[in-house]
């Protein structure tokens, strides 16, 4: 697996950590500078305002063959962030098919993952999770690759597969100003043709939800013992701060783009279980706070474009 020197990407609005696990070390990144935009395209985002990647049908085979059994158990030895946090609990309600990790090979090629969920969408392919976990923010060179969506994944099992990313459309803001740190995906068929909520179902999405109710957030955090092979959960009131939504919660690197669940018992797993965001960004490596976007006008548009990909 290759080596980096770093590992979470640091927002720039200056107050968080991303959390996204990167490679066999994890420490604070420097800031990412951002590049100059020029006039043209500064004309290109406002024109549209969403950044899609797209994935050749060789480099979604090559991907699902790189995600061995194997390589998923040496990434998650890999990294150690330290012993569970009190409020991260592991999730022990009913299966959870529509939650999984999302593996990948970052910008700088090292393999990591972030966690992902599969969402109610027109052409029942569509995942959610953050920005961060698709691309560099500030940075439109520095995109990760070799993605793979494996819903519902337990301590080594892939229950109901694995699913190549075809597509990751992400905000124009986050791409040139690391601002709304969410993305929408899209992956193939599996391999017996089916699509992924036809096999998982999909999570329900709400857009300009008022901030202020109870949210479960789950993630799949590299700390022990669990080390991203087992599901955790936090649950609290969200409040509003630093333009985002925040809960107290202690999950770390590996739990980036877990969803937040709205209308949810995190005990039993029942409930409508409505996304109304993602797991963004922390406040420190020793986190208390968890910071999410609220979902409004550019993230419909995010996941509008994938849900018609």
């Amino acid at each position: 697996m290759p080596k980096t020197s770093t590992s979470l990407i640091r927002r720039l609005r200056g107050r968080a950590t991303g959390l996204a696990v990167v490679g066999t070390a994890l420490a604070l990144a420097a800031p990412v500078p951002a590049m100059a935009a020029t006039a043209g395209a500064r004309a290109a985002a406002s024109a549209d305002p969403v950044s899609v990647m797209t994935y050749t049908a060789k480099e979604r085979r090559e991907a699902l063959a790189y995600w061995t059994t194997a390589r998923i158990k040496a990434v998650g030895k890999s990294v150690d962030l330290g012993p569970t946090g009190p409020k991260a609990k592991p999730y022990k309600g009913a299966a959870l098919k529509t939650v999984g990790r999302l593996f990948f090979v970052n910008s700088r090629g090292a393999d990591t993952w972030c966690t992902a969920t599969a969402v109610k969408s027109a052409n029942r392919s569509a995942v959610m999770t953050a920005a961060h976990c698709v691309r560099l923010g500030s940075s439109p060179g520095n995109t990760n690759t070799t993605m793979v969506f494996v819903p519902g994944y337990n301590k080594g099992k892939k229950p109901y597969g694995v699913f190549a990313v075809r597509s990751a459309a992400t905000p124009r803001t986050w791409e040139n100003d690391s601002v709304n740190d969410v993305s929408a995906l899209v992956v193939d068929a599996d391999k017996n043709g089916r699509k992924l909520t036809d096999v998982v179902g999909g999570r329900p999405i709400a857009f300009d939800r008022a901030v202020g109710g109870t949210v479960t957030a789950l993630g799949y955090s590299a700390t022990r013992p669990q080390l991203g092979e087992e599901l955790l959960r936090c649950v609290g009131r969200t409040k509003r701060e630093h333009g985002t939504q925040m809960i107290p919660c202690d999950l770390t690197g590996g739990a980036s783009g877990g969803p937040w669940l709205a209308d949810f018992d995190a005990t039993t797993g029942k409930g409508k279980g409505v996304l109304v965001s993602v797991n963004a960004s922390l406040d420190s490596l020793t986190p208390t706070k968890m910071y999410g976007e609220v979902l409004g006008a550019t993230a419909k548009k995010v996941y509008d474009r994938a849900q018609r990909g």
